[in-house]
């Protein structure tokens, strides 16, 4: 007999987890994530490369496609690409009538890490930061009778 209140079963394998996340209704706006993600790499390529660093696709809702840039710069020069992103995403199959372009102040698209190899410490640094950390202790309680 099994017990209706156990715990469900957890995914075995990357697969059977992301069909999990998929699954209705939860899965919904990460469905549509991932599809404004491929539309956005769609329509990329059709911009010029010093802009397209700067440009996010952000939203496609009734007819209008939402793009995202990082400074007031970018945000002109996609205004002038527009015509030209609206025929290609016509060409698509996207109902696109019109571009909304907004600005953050985030970079549009996330920057590389760099790679960066620990420094070792000297031995004086060493010391510098156990005598910090030591002094973060709170101190040991006196035990009563203790004469000192």
């Amino acid at each position: 007999m099994s017990d209706s209140r156990s715990t469900p079963r957890r995914p075995s394998s990357p697969r059977e987890a992301l069909d999990a996340l998929l699954a209705e209704p939860a899965g919904d706006p990460i469905r549509r994530a991932f599809w404004l993600d491929g539309l956005d790499r769609r329509l990329r390529p059709f911009l010029p490369p010093s802009l397209a660093a700067h440009t996010r696709l952000a939203n496609f809702e009734r007819g209008r496609l939402v793009f995202v840039v990082d400074a007031p710069v970018w945000r002109a020069k996609l205004r002038l690409a527009a015509p030209e992103l609206l025929n290609v995403a016509q060409s698509i199959g996207l109902a696109a009538a019109e571009i909304v372009v907004k600005t953050t102040v985030s970079p549009a698209q996330p920057q590389p890490q760099p790679n960066r190899k620990a420094i070792p410490l000297s031995a004086s640094a060493k010391q510098a930061l156990q005598a910090a950390l030591a002094s973060l202790k709170p101190p040991v309680p006196k035990e009563p009778g203790d004469g000192k």
